[in-house]
Order: structure tokens, then C-alpha cells, then sequence
């Protein structure tokens, strides 16, 4: 019921700022509100079914990530076997990432169709009980569907930019002034895409830490994961990735962008000094030391 109430309520607040948007387009840029609702309302539809179904493929295209079979990737494709066996899961799609910077994400709507997917530093960076800890933090999220909620976030967050830039520009390139509404043109265009980013960053650092704590007692070894959080904060705050998009940052395992200053800022997880400390207290109630 969680994951269906958090998906709700995403859907419609994304839904809402398409609504305001078109609202104010419509107001000052065509004199017809209803014309601009309107529109836009079919503007988020579209978008909405389009994360909803298509939005995994969008991330994976995103980040070069292709699906590997046993033979391609054999050490990760049995890790992520493993996991899923004592998680009683379906088996689900292994991904690599060409990339040295070590990480990992999950995406997909549901089980049956998620896939684990892993970059090539990562598998030089950790060794496998580490990367064990870190596929059964991002199985956790595929059980919790998790990745659903984000993924939808990280995609209609670039559509909500797209809508806000479009009103920018309606503002700046006239319209009707006198209608008062070229000031809420702006400030729907400037706050929009802020209140998308910080939807996104209340749901994905609460979401983390239980992904740490179900992935940790998955493998019942809180420890791996500690230590792989670690290893991965480290090699990601020295070798950030250099392409793909920030708004999908928070499908991550850490922040992959990690290396920008603003980034830390608006970061969409929890500090990994706070998710080390979690799990460290967790395994000493464990008895392991």
C-alpha cells in the first residue's frame, strides 16, 4: 500500500504542476486559460504513460546500460542470482554500465519486470560480499517498488523543466502583460521544476534507508553493505560519471555526480556517514563485529 500511495500522490503532483503551467500559458500567452489547461492536461498524460511504461528503457538508453547474459557477465549475473534466490524473487535482467565509476541501480514497474543493473567499476572496486550487499540494497528496491516511484519521479522531473522552460520563454516573448499573469509565468517557471527536485529528494532519501536496512537482512551480513558504501562514496566523490542525467541520480546505489558541490547540496541520499552508522548499529544487534 505504500509504494501504490506514493506512486498516487507523485502522479498527482506532477500532474498538478502540468495543470498551473498550462493554466498560466494559456492566461498570457494565448488569452485562453482553458485552451492552455487543456492542453497541458494531455501534456502530463502522455507523459505519465510514457514513465510508466517505456521510462525503464529511457534510463537504461541513458546511461548505455545492456542487458548481459551469464556468459557475458558471469560473476554478476550469479551475485545478482544468488540475491534474488534468498530474497525469493524473480530472477531479473542484469545490466552492465560501461563505466569505471562503481555503481549500481535498479529500474522497472514491478518485479517481473526489473532489472539490476551494475557498471564496470564496480565490479573492480568491490569484492563479493561487498557487491552482494549492494545488489540486495537494489533488489530491496525492486521489492518495494521502489524504482518505480523514482524512475516515474526522475522522468516527469525532466518533462516538469521542459513545461517551465516553455513558460519561461511565453513570459519573454510577450503576451498579455496586462492580465497580471506574466509574474506567476515566472515564478511557476522558476518554482516548478524546485518543487519537482524536492519531491524527488524526500522520497528517495527515506526510500534509501530502507532499501539498507532489507538489503542488509537479506544477505545478514549489514557489514558488506557498510563497507561497499563506503568504498563506493569514495571512488564516486573522485570519479563522478560524466554523462547521462541528474534527475535519475537518485536511482543510484550513492550519487553518482557526487563530484559537484551544488550536487551535494541537493542531494537525493541520506548522508552515507548516517547509512554506515545504521547499518553498523544494525549488525552489532546481530552480534557481528
Amino acid at each position: 500500500m505504500g509504494a501504490i500511495a506514493r506512486t498516487t500522490g507523485l502522479f498527482a503532483f506532477m500532474f498538478g504542476l502540468f495543470i498551473v503551467i498550462g493554466w498560466v500559458v494559456g492566461t498570457v500567452f494565448i488569452g485562453d486559460w482553458l485552451m492552455g489547461m487543456v492542453f497541458f492536461i494531455i501534456l502530463a498524460a502522455a507523459f505519465n504513460l510514457i514513465a510508466y511504461f517505456y521510462s525503464s528503457k529511457i534510463v537504461l538508453f541513458s546511461y548505455r546500460a545492456k542487458i548481459v547474459d551469464e556468459r557475458q557477465a558471469p560473476r554478476l549475473y550469479r551475485i545478482v542470482k544468488q540475491v534474488a534466490f534468498k530474497a525469493n524473487m524473480p530472477m531479473p535482467k542484469v545490466a552492465l554500465v560501461p563505466t569505471d565509476t562503481p555503481n549500481a541501480f535498479a529500474t522497472g514497474r514491478n518485479p517481473k519486470n526489473a532489472v539490476v543493473a551494475a557498471t564496470e567499476g564496480i565490479l573492480k572496486t568491490l569484492s563479493d560480499e561487498e557487491l552482494e550487499g549492494v545488489l540486495a540494497h537494489e533488489m530491496a528496491h525492486v521489492k518495494d517498488r521502489d524504482i518505480l516511484v523514482m524512475t516515474i519521479a526522475a522522468t516527469l522531473a525532466g518533462a516538469i523543466s521542459i513545461a517551465a522552460r516553455f513558460a519561461l520563454f511565453s513570459s519573454l516573448s510577450g503576451g498579455r502583460r496586462d492580465s497580471g499573469a506574466g509574474a506567476i509565468m515566472l515564478i511557476a517557471a522558476i518554482t516548478a521544476p524546485l518543487a519537482a527536485l524536492l519531491i524527488q529528494l524526500a522520497i528517495s532519501r527515506s526510500r534509501e534507508y530502507k532499501a539498507d536496512e532489507e538489503g542488509a537482512m537479506i544477505i545478514a551480513r549489514p557489514l558488506s553493505l557498510a563497507r561497499a558504501l563506503e568504498k563506493l562514496e569514495a571512488a564516486n566523490t573522485k570519479k563522478p560519471l560524466r554523462y547521462g542525467n541528474p534527475a535519475s541520480a537518485s536511482l543510484w546505489i550513492v550519487n553518482p555526480f557526487s563530484g559537484s558541490g551544488l550536487v551535494r547540496i541537493f542531494s537525493t541520499h541520506p548522508p552515507i556517514a548516517e547509512r554506515v552508522k545504521r547499518l553498523r548499529l544494525m549488525a552489532g544487534k546481530m552480534g557481528q563485529f
